[in-house]
């Protein structure tokens, strides 16, 4: 089937010959260096013409470690650590606290995340810090008196879950961290109280912002003084913030979750209307969880488990795409209609049977078993296959914005840290914590608010994910290490952008390993997304050649359009040292030394 699409598409897409010429070329030319990956040599990615992120540009590149994030002063903080000697976990802390005070609308203490370690001795870990239900929540609370679903799940101080960044840094440092909070702090302190430079990126994302944390805080915060958005070039100064660092830094996570901050965040929720309670705040603790190891073509990926469906359904993709001996030639159409499919399907397992795994039953070994991924295989036809065919009963993936950040670090002794982390929405939900200066996350909205019937976003959602006290809401976040043939680190990855996390961490990955691309054109590269409901394929605007748009079309695909996909932040091992790219659709710093 795939031989005879080849014949019938491959004439009309540009630059394809060339492309399947250039990767025969060099498929048996591994780098065996000591300090390089053992993988063929990179060749020029084939992009459509006029895409707006032309192929050939380069990363930056350091000779001994790497930290990259959506905020270069973030970055400069994680380098920070490692020059004074720290290892990536701890210049992983640092950069995450710095990210609180640098970039607001996703770095948090007020919401979660996950992180996944792949020490340089061999030793991997993932830790869940997730936020998780009040005790006072309820299946139904957020419809009205008619069964009626309201925002109040997305804005405002019922939609915040129990936060879980604070605990999860801290005991990520304790175990496997070499020096003090106290130190690893330092550089997130500094940045609140003396302040930093607003740059052009932070400063659009505060001006889109104003209306609801103006709403929805009711008092000044910093971000607009006198009422009006920071600019670009204006200093941002966070005396409120940095208190809570500190005593974060004197007295450990219980410096948040009781004490003062918790004063000032329970008080928060009592004025107005919030149900997270001091009893909710002590109880949080960060879960350690077995990293979902997987492998393809011989790499080995290391992902997170549930309450992430992101390494589950990363790897179901990526099996499905294993079971071709090759892949077609990228930007062909077959390339797109198999990758399409494959994330079909994936989709269709996650949003029927994943959730938090202290609450439902997940069958990860199926899920991510090659036999499994045969079998799917056999489904994959010449034409698309409708959702509604494949799997009747499909719920819709629950909503999680773009507004998540993810965050990747290297040492000199190969030691790696994957981290992706959010407050949900940008911003949050509005809500920021009087006297202690940080935002509130509305993770609630990451739970099927009304089971079995569509949200205010058109999104259908199932039994296993709905609201329970004390549960984990089902996630996206895909922090994720890629190890070569050799076992050795070759990639460092995750991304932002809800369900788009997942096909845009793995598609950097398949440009790597199968279209052996450099990290700068893997990450330049443009991107498609499916994900069941809706029924279509999702591109980026100039991405797709039009002839390739016309021929997918004729295979029954439903193709939408938008701007930009995923916000991806990658690290990659090459001969001489590490690679590092932060998102080129938005802004962002990779810094080495």
């Amino acid at each position: 089937m795939i031989a005879s699409l080849v014949a019938v598409h491959s004439r009309r897409s540009t630059g394809v010959v060339a492309m399947a010429l250039a990767l025969a070329a060099c498929s048996t030319g591994a780098d065996q260096a000591n300090d390089g990956p053992a993988i063929p040599e990179r060749v020029t990615g084939s992009f459509p013409e006029g895409w707006r992120l032309p192929a050939g540009a380069s990363a930056e590149k350091a000779p001994q470690a790497m930290a990259v994030s959506n905020s270069p002063a973030a970055s400069d903080a994680a380098v920070e650590i490692l020059k004074a000697g720290g290892n990536a976990v701890d210049a992983a802390v640092a950069l995450g606290f710095a990210l609180t005070v640098t970039w607001p609308e996703a770095g948090n203490i007020g919401g979660g995340g996950y992180t996944v370690i792949h020490m340089a001795d061999g030793r991997t870990a993932a830790i869940d810090y997730r936020e998780i239900a009040p005790l006072a929540a309820s299946r139904d609370m957020y419809l009205d008196a008619q069964g009626n679903l309201t925002d109040k799940s997305v804005y405002g101080h019922l939609a915040s879950g129990v936060p879980g960044a604070v605990s999860g840094l801290t005991t990520l440092l304790a175990k496997y961290g070499t020096m003090p909070l106290a130190k690893v702090m330092e550089p997130a302190i500094r940045l609140a109280r003396e302040g930093f430079v607003v740059d052009s990126g932070l400063a659009v994302s505060i001006g889109r912002a104003q209306e609801s944390v103006t709403k929805y805080s009711k008092q000044e915060t910093p971000y607009f003084p006198g009422g009006q958005p920071l600019i670009a070039g204006s200093r941002l100064v966070q005396p409120d913030l940095a208190r809570t660092l500190q005593i974060i830094a004197d007295s450990g996570a219980a410096g948040f979750y009781r004490g003062w901050v918790a004063d000032s965040l329970v008080g928060e929720m009592q004025r107005n209307g919030g149900i997270i309670t001091k009893e909710d705040l002590s109880k949080y603790e960060a879960v350690w969880r077995d990293p979902l190891n997987t492998s393809y073509r011989n790499f080995t990926l290391i992902g997170m488990p549930p309450s992430s469906s992101g390494g589950i359904v990363v790897a179901e993709a990526l099996n499905v795409l294993e079971q071709y001996a090759t892949l077609p030639p990228y930007g062909s159409t077959e390339y797109f209609h198999l990758l399409g499919s494959a994330y079909q399907r994936a989709f269709i397992d996650r949003n029927a049977k994943l959730g938090d795994p202290s609450f439902v039953q997940v069958p990860i070994a199926e899920l991510t078993s090659k036999d499994y991924a045969k079998k799917l295989k056999t489904t994959i036809g010449a034409a698309a296959a409708r959702t509604k065919d494949l799997e009747p009963q499909l719920l819709q993936p629950q909503r999680e914005p773009e507004h998540t950040t993810h965050y990747s670090v290297v040492d000199k002794s190969g030691n790696a840290v994957a981290t992706t982390t959010t407050l949900n929405n940008s911003w949050g939900s509005g809500v920021w914590v009087r006297g202690a200066g940080f935002m509130l996350n509305d993770e609630m909205d990451d739970f099927a608010a009304q089971p079995g019937k569509p949200n205010m976003f058109g999104l259908v959602q199932g039994e296993q994910n709905a609201i329970q006290p004390g549960k984990r809401m089902l996630s996206a976040m895909s922090p994720t290490i890629v190890l070569d043939p050799s076992k050795k680190v070759l990639l460092v990855l995750g991304a932002a952008g809800g369900p788009t996390i997942i096909t845009g961490t793995s598609q950097v990955i398949l440009n790597v390993i199968d279209n052996h691309m450099n990290l700068a054109d893997a990450m330049r590269a443009p991107r498609v997304h499916h994900q069941g409901l809706p029924d279509s394929l999702t591109f980026e605007t100039g991405g797709v050649r039009p002839e390739v748009l016309d021929s997918l079309r004729a295979m029954g695909y439903g193709m939408r359009e938008l701007r930009s996909l995923v916000n991806v932040n990658a690290i990659m091992r090459v001969k001489g040292g590490w690679e590092g790219m932060p998102e080129p659709r938005r802004t962002g710093g990779a810094r080495g030394y």
